[in-house]
């Protein structure tokens, strides 16, 4: 019987570390990353077989199927277009079916994630602490780099207005400070209320100065601005935390003030987007797309639309946005632009890169879970009013998902392993609680 048992700790210890350990595989790259996915996927076969193989597919999971499906459906499609008038562009035969196949296991990851959790099996706590420490980390890194011109790892600066801290060229520290560091907030609360709850009122203030000064630092602009957002939504419909608003309001306000008038490097980073920024809203309201002086992200939005129109309704496959965008109609031969590996929208790049029935799909799936977690947390009565542990997965989700906002490529890496965390995690969440309340 004890054997039993410890042999259960063993299995649920070893999963919760699967899990506990993605934050720090984003930190040390996209092979670690792959490492991570493919012994949970592994390990959950071959510890749970046929419990895992035989689970019973809903709605929702029918659209997921429908979507990958569908992705590697338009992928032969556009490689017997490439066969057929010799195109490849640099690609190998059938690359974008081999990409497609390869995309394939996002949709174990989210089998295998909603699995573990609806079982029981993940608890999350682990997740939360990991996350914590990894985003402190990485703001600890990019203080001591700022001060001392490298960071521990030997890393310099690559840009006079931008750190990358452990990230070395790749200048998404702020970016994975604004995905992780949410989760600390309610690691107290959740977790360690009993043990820690009188410390909670000094302890959030402190994390948040570290939070917000680490992405002041590592000059991701956009970042800090849905961290912002983020933390403004769940003040606003988390009553709970609505006590904080005022507090919140100052804090940033006076962190913001003495940030930005007294390191030159920031406020030099901010002016440049707040200039961009207004120039981008002018070309916008003037129409005046074409403009030579138009900033880099507003001439790559604007090549989306023609390049969408070249396979409008199954788009062009994923990852060859950066093939269609040079041979799309009303092409500009005579200006210098050249054609980015994506659109920086996850929304536009599905459009070109699924189409029209991909870009519904995915939609259907989005506004799904929005239902299935938002909605039902705080506009219903449902077992999720009282479940905690879901709110960051929630904003965060929201926030990722913001279609006004510049992004990474949605089929990279670690842009589609965050993703596919966020939403198996909630939707696993959803189908645990479901579970409880038709047993109750």
């Amino acid at each position: 019987m004890f054997a039993f048992l410890n042999l259960n700790n063993l299995k649920t210890n070893y999963f919760n570390l699967l899990l506990a350990i993605f934050p720090i595989s984003f930190i040390a790259g996209n092979m670690i990353i792959n490492i991570n996915i493919v012994l949970l996927i592994l390990s959950t076969i071959i510890v749970f077989g046929k419990n895992f193989l035989n689970i019973k597919y809903h709605f929702l999971d029918k659209i997921f199927f429908l979507f990958f499906f569908f992705i590697i459906f338009t992928a032969i499609i556009n490689d017997y277009h490439f066969f057929k008038e010799n195109l490849y562009w640099k690609e190998i035969p059938l690359g974008t079916v081999i990409k497609s196949l390869l995309f394939l296991k996002y949709l174990l990851l989210y089998l295998t994630l909603r699995f573990l959790i609806e079982k029981n099996i993940l608890k999350l706590n682990l997740f939360f602490i990991f996350s914590t420490l990894a985003s402190l980390f990485v703001c600890f890194d990019l203080f001591y780099q700022s001060h001392y011109g490298k960071d521990i790892f030997g890393f310099k600066p690559t840009l006079p207005r931008r750190l990358g801290g452990p990230f070395g060229d790749e200048l998404i520290a702020g970016g994975f400070i604004q995905r992780f560091s949410l989760f600390s907030f309610f690691l107290i609360p959740v977790f360690f209320a009993e043990k820690l709850g009188k410390f909670f009122k000094y302890i959030i203030p402190l994390l948040f100065i570290i939070f917000l000064l680490g992405i002041f630092l590592s000059g991701n602009r956009m970042p800090l601005l849905i961290f912002v957002f983020t933390i403004f939504l769940i003040i606003i419909f988390h009553k709970q935390t609505r006590k904080y608003f005022l507090s919140f309001i100052v804090l940033f306000s006076i962190i913001f003030y003495f940030v930005f008038n007294y390191n030159y490097v920031v406020k030099s980073n901010f002016t440049v987007f707040y200039n961009q920024v207004s120039k981008m809203t002018n070309l916008i309201i003037n129409k005046d797309f074409e403009n030579k002086r138009a900033p880099g992200y507003l001439r790559e939005f604007v090549t989306f639309y023609d390049t969408w129109l070249i396979n409008k309704y199954i788009g062009g496959g994923i990852k060859n946005f950066r093939y269609y965008c040079h041979v799309r109609p009303n092409i500009n031969k005579d200006t210098k632009f050249i054609c980015n590996m994506h659109p920086h929208n996850y929304y536009l790049e599905i459009l070109t890169e699924t189409g029209l029935i991909g870009f519904i799909i995915l939609m259907i799936i989005f506004f799904q879970i929005i239902f299935l977690t938002f909605w039902k947390k705080y506009f219903t009565k449902s077992s999720l009013q009282s479940n905690n542990i879901i709110i960051p997965f929630i904003f965060l989700f929201i926030a990722e998902i913001f279609p006004l906002k510049s992004t990474g490529s949605f089929f990279t890496t670690g842009n589609a392993t965050y993703i596919f965390l966020l939403v198996s995690i909630l939707v696993g969440i959803t189908r645990r609680e479901i579970l409880i309340e038709n047993k109750t």
